[in-house]
């Protein structure tokens, strides 16, 4: 009798006993992991390329009599006018923004500090915004901005501004509308823009108004205009405008075009965010949006002060904190520190020691003396007014003379004369610009 053969089966274990799905979700979560883990290793290579510093949290005058809201971060962003790409202590604010990041919706909100704003500075000491960054570094800055501001920022991140050149020029450019004397004020940035950067840029002629598709040094160079009607506080503007659009395009950029960038941007970047932290805001970026921006102060008047210059003074610190509150957060029940009442009483003495003729006041033209304006648009027998969403806007008068100069502000109206003296920021020269 034949015997019949069998064919024992093995019993299936591990890897090949699971189901097709649970095999696909392991190999899916696998991939994952190694895509993540590639992408930490790639970050954590770049990160070595920034300059990292720590900030003591005691010293960041975060108030203990605010209650801070805790679905937000907060962060501070200065733009530095830094030749040497130097960012630490030395070097003043040229741009000064928080952004606050709304973690539940995702919503970034910005908003411009200008950087004449009469503050208190960490010694007690009354002086404009842009100088803390200078005397105390990005610590005394971040506690600058918590102590006037009643905020909570414990997070920095500044940029030698001129760095947004190869950022502007990565995503491909910005298309932007520009007035008659914006183009004219633009072509005449671009100048020192690219001799400092050593980038190129195309002239805009005839210079006329529109809307032109411009370049790194042209968007930066536009982003610096300080000559036209409103002077500081539509520079604040554009230079919002400016980095809106760059949110906008950055967000449909190649990993290709993100490499270029941070190749190109790291190494003037100074920060206090963590690899750990870079990353974890870094995997949600494609989810934020950019709301609504503000300049502050909202409400302000403008005056020239002893040993101070040119100021931009909150009307008053603490209704203007409160606007900012409830723009970040919403209608919180936030009421104003003592601490900002107390600061807002010494604005209101300090702000009385008014400069009067040529009294060894100075302005922020180290900031920007590099251009002296090539044209008459703004400069020539203006007078304009500016109104940043509040009652009491910028406004200025201009004339050109022979004479020597000397400029006086009173209730944020300003004059000066340009000729052959010193101007009213205690400079000398020969045709040398009135400034504020």
């Amino acid at each position: 009798m034949a015997r019949r053969s069998r064919r024992r089966r093995r019993r299936k274990r591990g890897f090949a006993s699971w189901s097709i799905w649970k095999k696909i979700g392991v190999i899916f979560g696998g991939t994952l992991t190694a895509v993540l883990a590639t992408g930490a290793a790639i970050v954590a290579c770049k990160m070595g390329k920034l300059e990292t510093t720590d900030l003591d949290t005691d010293k960041l005058n975060i108030s203990e009599e605010v209650d801070h809201e805790t679905g937000y971060i907060n962060i501070a962003l200065f733009g530095l006018d830094s030749r040497e790409g130097d960012l630490g202590k030395g070097n003043r604010s040229d741009t000064i923004m928080i952004a606050s990041l709304n973690k539940e919706t995702k919503e970034v909100k910005l908003a411009s500090v200008y950087r004449d704003t009469l503050v208190e500075l960490d010694d007690g000491s009354y002086n404009k915004a842009n100088s803390a960054y200078s005397f105390y570094g990005p610590e005394g800055a971040v506690a600058m901005l918590n102590k006037n501001l009643d905020l909570n920022i414990e997070k920095y991140v500044a940029v030698n501004f001129n760095a947004l050149v190869d950022v502007i020029d990565a995503v491909g450019g910005l298309d932007i509308e520009l007035t008659d004397a914006e183009v004219v004020h633009m072509n005449n940035y671009c100048v020192e823009t690219s001799k400092v950067t050593g980038k190129d840029y195309t002239r805009i002629e005839p210079e006329v108004a529109g809307t032109y598709h411009l370049n790194g040094v042209q968007s930066v160079s536009y982003s610096r205009i300080r000559y036209t009607a409103g002077g500081d506080f539509e520079r604040a503007s554009r230079q919002r405008k400016v980095l809106s659009l760059i949110a906008e395009k950055a967000q449909s950029m190649s990993l290709s075009s993100v490499n270029k960038i941070i190749d190109s941007v790291f190494p003037q970047i100074s920060t206090n965010f963590t690899l750990s932290e870079m990353i974890g805001y870094a995997k949600d970026f494609m989810k934020y949006k950019l709301g609504e921006t503000m300049g502050f102060p909202e409400d302000n008047t403008t005056d020239m002060l002893n040993e101070v210059g040119s100021v931009v003074i909150p009307n008053t610190l603490s209704s203007n904190v409160l606007k900012l509150h409830q723009f970040l957060f919403g209608s919180d029940g936030y009421q104003v520190s003592s601490t900002v009442m107390e600061i807002d009483s010494g604005i209101s003495i300090r702000a009385a020691d008014k400069a009067t003729g040529n009294s060894g006041t100075y302005d922020d033209e180290e900031v920007d003396n590099y251009y002296t304006p090539q044209t008459d648009y703004g400069m020539n027998d203006y007078s304009n007014s500016y109104n940043d969403g509040n009652d009491n806007g910028y406004s200025g008068t201009y004339s050109e003379g022979s004479g020597g100069t000397d400029g006086t502000e009173n209730g944020g109206a300003e004059e000066g004369t340009e000729g052959t003296g010193s101007d009213n920021a205690g400079e000398s020269g020969n045709g040398t610009e009135g400034v504020e």
